[in-house]
């Protein structure tokens, strides 16, 4: 069993400027993965930068916070609960117009990598 603690992972500022935990990394954590997990906050009035992951699918599931995401050319309002799927190369971003911080859960299948996650014009 490998078990951590959210406390425990070092806070970062992602590419995209999120505030983000790696939970789960199969190359940092020696385990026997193709994916990574990670926790991510966006602050309220925040958006993430545009991006796109090259190979690579995400998975958001968002635990609190309301905010809108784009993914292509395609726009949604997303809430607590919300599980949504960006396909690999798919240009996104997240935008936190509301009074708290969005969080959620970031799954990357194949793993997260940098040299894989380019910003977008």
């Amino acid at each position: 069993m490998f078990l951590r603690h959210l406390s425990e992972c070092e806070e970062i500022v992602a590419n995209d400027l999120t505030r983000l935990r790696e939970l789960f990394h199969p190359e940092k954590d020696g385990l026997p993965l193709s994916f990574s997990l990670a926790h991510a906050i966006l602050p309220p009035g925040a958006r993430s930068l545009r991006h796109h992951l090259e190979g690579s699918a995400e998975v958001y599931y968002i635990l609190n916070g309301r905010g809108v995401m784009h993914v292509g050319e395609e726009s949604r309002a997303v809430g607590p609960g919300d599980t949504l799927l960006i396909p690999a190369g798919a240009v996104q971003f997240l935008e936190n117009p509301g009074p708290e911080e969005i969080h959620f859960l970031a799954l990357v299948e194949p793993a997260w990598e940098a040299h894989r996650d380019h910003r977008a014009e």
